[in-house]
């Protein structure tokens, strides 16, 4: 563990509409990547997608195909998602959610489509997520993300090779996209708990100071982790609980599956948060015991020579047996360097013994 260094986490700055501005107002920032539009068209007889979807196109496909999937790409072309809020009567002010990133997880009902924001992990090694808006009502599903990347892939090979999802309905493929978003976050969690274990297995061999600023960080991110998770289960249960037309009551089943996970995602949180406060604490107990056996050895060293320097200090006094026979005969004993040195030796063989049998050493 010696030379490690905690990684820096990293940052992604939430974006937020100007102060005073009108509700629904739609800014996006400059640093968002250009909105580019992919669609996936779903019928009972087979499925056709469409890698770079122009946005006047999105009406005809409407009309011919039971269920479309407009997965957009970048918040950065506020003119793009605007055209799609139109085109499907989506309010401005979800518009301004899903342009606004850090957004805490939600859902919002409406009477044709409901509005979910969740908090996306697309690879184990982002500590941070990006946040992922879904939009779904009788025959769409929208989905926005800020960057290229994203947890879907499973849900997209379900629909290459076809079966239940080419029969449903548009509640069941954004159940099938919520449940790939938060099954993503177990990845993250198992290795975050790895990790721990590795920590707490090089605690217990000894601590060090490297080791209080890694899990220090550690635990950091548990506790960010834990705020943006921690919402999903509302999100979710919101979702399984709306009486809606276009929620059926079988995919409620499914997303009661998709509630167990998100409850599970926030007691891994919650556990791994516990341990690394259990950890922190440890590696202060085993600072603060090697600190007291340094003192302790310190002590017993200072103890041993006390006796030892008031014999040289005696010793080392001016007198003179001339003048008075009470002033250190023996200092001119003939034997008197040897002997000295073994009183101090054996002074302090004494005191080591004692220590020992004391258990101090």
């Amino acid at each position: 563990m010696a030379g490690h260094v905690a990684p820096q986490a990293e940052k992604r700055r939430a974006k937020r509409s100007p102060i005073g501005s009108a509700p629904g107002t739609l800014i996006a920032d400059p640093k968002a990547h250009p909105t580019r539009m992919r669609a996936t068209l779903v019928s009972p007889d087979g499925i056709r997608t469409i890698d770079e979807l122009a946005l006047d196109a999105v009406p005809d496909l409407r009309k011919h195909w039971p269920l479309i999937w407009v997965d957009c790409v970048g918040l950065g072309t506020v003119e793009t998602i605007e055209g799609l809020g139109g085109i499907f009567g989506i309010h401005r002010l979800v518009l301004e959610d899903i342009v606004n990133t850090g957004q805490r997880p939600k859902t919002d009902l409406f009477d044709d489509y409901a509005y979910v924001v969740l908090r996306m992990f697309d690879s184990v090694h982002r500590s941070v997520p990006e946040q992922i808006s879904l939009v779904f009502g009788t025959g769409f599903v929208l989905t926005f993300a800020e960057d290229e990347g994203d947890c879907f892939d499973p849900v997209r090979q379900r629909l290459a090779v076809g079966g239940r999802l080419w029969s449903r309905k548009s509640d069941y493929l954004a159940y099938a996209l919520l449940d790939a978003v938060v099954d993503a976050y177990f990845p993250l969690l198992d290795a975050k708990s790895d990790a721990i274990d590795r920590m707490e297995d090089e605690l217990l061999a000894g601590a060090s100071k490297e080791q209080a600023s890694v899990l220090h960080h550690m635990r950091r991110e548990i506790i960010q982790a834990k705020r943006w998770l921690w919402p999903v289960r509302d999100a979710i249960g919101t979702l399984m609980r709306a009486e809606h037309p276009f929620i059926h009551a079988e995919t409620r089943i499914y997303l009661n599956d998709t509630y167990d996970h998100a409850v599970r995602v926030v007691e891994m949180t919650e556990t791994l948060r516990e341990t690394l406060t259990g950890l922190i604490e440890l590696h202060l107990a085993m600072s603060q015991a090697k600190i007291n056996e340094v003192i302790n050895l310190l002590t017993i060293v200072s103890t041993i020579f006390i006796p030892l320097t008031f014999l040289v200090g005696v010793w080392g006094m001016n007198f003179d047996t001339e003048d008075s026979p009470w002033n250190m005969p023996e200092l001119s004993a003939y034997y008197g360097y040897p002997i000295a040195l073994l009183v101090m030796l054996a002074i302090a063989v004494a005191l080591v013994a004692y220590f020992r049998w004391k258990k101090w050493l």
